[in-house]
């Protein structure tokens, strides 16, 4: 079975076609800047050229058949037709409450996704426009939605709810649900197999660390905490959010700045974090750089970035009475050794010690704790997709 994996942001379509008899990935690609002009279509076949179309394109639904006759293409294609895939899996980020595994998608799924546009404003419009876009293209196919909030569901209500009057989560469904549910899923699962234990008898950390990062604490199987909360604003310091601040903040700002609601969310979301602390970029790579040159502000954001992350683990210890191992992934947490080193320093009273040359690796699946270590340090490269593609078999052939 083939299945097309899709991931619709608002003015992108993000592609991947697995070949699940092996689960090899026969074609990848990425539509930019849909319904702008310049928009450009850049597909990367196995084993083929890369191949760049340039093609101005007003919508998804006129996005999503530029792909589909890319990847039949006799060139350049993947595929003979398009017969030959049997499902799409659609990456949806919000599913609220409703959804705590990926799901069929039917007009009962669409309304929920669209219900959640309050909350997710930037993310559930464009999934859903790539949905609708896929569906009528494809109509003869099953659709499975996957979503990032899913995994967190296991949640519980000491660590869902905020202190707020109890009716904003009952008329509102106000309440922290946790992102990139897809890949703490996908890490969490690979580093039970690496400790050779019972997924359901570990002890986990999974650091998801890149422009947008969070952590998700993991026992039994299920999530008992996660940094990111009704939104992704909320946690660890990011390439350009705050992470966790004093409401209070908010409303000085707005007064002071005299910034309107739509600035105040823009300020915190696209102009806060590592950018706006270090005044050099959003790109740790950028800020590292610019630290070692000796830019103390950058050097600033480095440090809070760190006593963010280290707070969260012990936060995490805490709360899981003991660890078996830290997971780091994502851009940052999969290439970032000098991050890793930083965020694993004097952290030895916990039972994490870091073997620093065994650390000296970027993108490999590797164990780089000491070995008189008591929780192991792991490096595992995320594969969002992969878990999006298992999903649309499991689901698609019920």
């Amino acid at each position: 079975m083939k299945v097309l994996v899709v991931n619709a942001g608002s003015s992108s379509i993000k592609y991947q076609v697995f070949d699940m008899t092996d689960e090899s990935v026969l074609a990848k690609g990425l539509v930019d800047r849909v319904g702008i002009p310049g928009t450009t279509l850049e597909h990367k076949p196995v084993g083929k050229d890369e191949v760049v179309i340039k093609r101005d394109l007003p919508d998804h639904t006129a996005g999503m058949k530029l792909v589909l006759e890319v990847l039949v293409n006799p060139e350049y294609g993947c595929i003979k037709s398009m017969d030959e895939i049997g499902a799409v899996g659609h990456r949806v980020v919000h599913g609220g409450e409703t959804f705590a595994d990926s799901v069929v998608i039917d007009d009962t799924v669409k309304k929920v996704i669209k219900d959640c546009f309050d909350i997710a404003p930037l993310h559930n419009p464009p999934n859903l426009m790539g949905i609708e876009a896929c569906q009528e293209l494809m109509p003869n196919v099953p659709h499975i939605a996957v979503f990032d909030t899913a995994f967190h569901q296991t949640m519980e209500p000491d660590n869902y709810l905020y202190a707020l009057p109890y009716e904003v989560y009952e008329k509102f469904k106000v309440r922290r649900y946790g992102f990139h549910g897809t890949s703490h899923y996908y890490v969490s699962h690979r580093a039970a197999e690496m400790l050779g234990k019972p997924y359901e008898d570990c002890k986990i950390i999974t650091l998801h660390l890149g422009n947008g990062g969070s952590m998700a604490a993991i026992k039994n199987g299920k999530v008992v905490d996660t940094t990111m909360g009704f939104t992704p604003l909320e946690g660890l310091v990011m390439g350009t959010r705050s992470g966790d601040i004093d409401p209070a903040i908010v409303f000085f700002l707005m007064e002071k700045l005299g910034m309107s609601v739509q600035e105040t969310n823009n300020y915190f979301n696209k102009k806060s974090g590592m950018l706006g602390l270090s005044g050099v970029s959003n790109d740790l790579r950028d800020i590292l750089e610019a630290a070692g040159s000796g830019n103390e502000r950058a050097q600033l954001a480095l440090d809070v970035y760190y006593n963010r992350v280290k707070g969260y683990i012990g936060n995490y210890v805490a709360k899981l009475n003991g660890c078996d191992c830290l997971v780091f992934t994502a851009g940052v947490g999969e290439n970032g050794y000098d991050v890793r080193e930083k965020v694993c320093e004097n952290l030895d009273y916990l039972g994490i010690k870091m073997d620093v040359e065994k650390n000296k690796v970027r993108g490999k699946e590797v164990d780089v704790a000491a070995e008189d270590s008591k929780v192991r340090i792991l490096v595992i490269p995320t594969n969002e997709e992969l878990v999006i593609a298992r999903d649309t078999v499991r689901l698609s052939n019920k």
